[in-house]
């Protein structure tokens, strides 16, 4: 669906107010649609002027321009072939990994500051956002927010603050965080994915699903889902992750496999929908080998055996 999460939050501007137990629900990373589904946060009355290019490509020889910034130079070189590149300051290094790249450089409450995206690279993990700044009468500064395993949340910069809204998987609740010169990195307040209100099994539509993932936005797949899975749900969830479209049996239930990210073969996911008669089945094979299933595989319809069987092996 998120390194394909990245495409709907990262142009927005929001104010979080402090807040508990926000509800959100959110595509997969691909659609990356983070959005409370309570009251919504009020817009920011005008993003931050941006004093640089966007995403500056990097050339042949996979290096990137020097950066004039506050008096010196931010450069980002690679330590030997197949190496980490390293974000530095005048030769002082802020950062590493194996993907750095510049985003922008905005106006955050009166301070210059340049943005950098640095992540291990690879399929559906969004990298962890580098933050560069200097303090009036201070030396350049520079902090990494970098939520999870799986990188940090796209950026939306106000006036004041550079925020950063989580994507939710089914089952999960995490911080909104923000950031501003004069506070640092602090919480805004709490989000919870939430489905759909109202929406039925006659509202399911794979022909619209970039990932099987979907599927979780509709109220009565969801319910079900969670008595299934209980707290399993984000982990099986997180095993759909790198994964694309639908497929259908014989008999009309539509299904798709997945892994996670950096994982594939090591953990993979498949879940399968029976709309006719509004009924799910999650499996998934972690690192022992052995798959789980929910329900139990021997309660399963012969053709979606069969798929299973086809996706993850016949050990099922």
């Amino acid at each position: 669906m998120m390194r394909s999460l990245l495409a709907g939050v990262c142009g927005l501007a929001f104010v979080l107010v402090p807040m508990t137990g926000t509800q959100a629900q959110t595509q997969t990373p691909a659609a990356q649609q983070t959005s409370p589904t309570t009251e919504a946060p009020p817009t920011a009355e005008a993003p931050a002027t941006n004093q640089g290019t966007d995403a500056a490509a990097a050339s042949d020889d996979d290096k990137q321009a020097p950066i004039p910034f506050e008096g010196g130079q931010l450069t980002i070189t690679q330590k030997e072939d197949g190496g980490e590149k390293v974000l530095a300051y005048d030769g002082n290094e802020l950062a590493s990994n194996y993907e750095v790249f510049f985003d922008k450089i905005a106006d955050v409450g009166g301070v210059k500051v340049a943005l950098f995206n640095a992540g291990d690279g690879g399929n559906q993990c969004g990298p962890a956002t580098v933050i560069v700044w200097k303090p009036e009468g201070g030396t350049i500064q520079s902090t990494t927010v970098d939520q999870d395993d799986c990188g940090s949340p796209p950026t939306a910069i106000s006036d004041s603050a550079i925020y950063f809204v989580p994507y939710l998987l089914p089952g999960d609740s995490k911080p909104a965080l923000q950031w501003s010169p004069r506070d640092g990195l602090t919480t805004s307040g709490n989000l919870t994915y939430m489905p759909e209100p109202g929406t039925d099994w006659k509202d399911v539509d794979p022909s619209k699903y970039d990932n099987i993932i979907d599927a979780f936005h509709n109220e009565a797949v969801y319910k079900l889902a969670q008595t299934l899975l209980g707290k399993d749900m984000p982990d099986m969830a997180t095993s759909l992750l790198v994964g694309g479209g639908t497929e259908k049996t014989a008999s009309g239930v539509f299904y798709a496999t997945g892994c996670v990210p950096h994982d594939c073969g090591g953990n993979d996911g498949f879940m399968a929908v029976d709309t006719a008669n509004h009924k799910l089945y999650f499996s998934r094979r972690g690192d022992n080998g052995q798959p789980d299933a929910w329900p139990a595989v021997a309660t399963w319809p012969a053709d979606v055996k069969e798929a299973l069987d086809k996706a993850l092996g016949s050990a099922n």
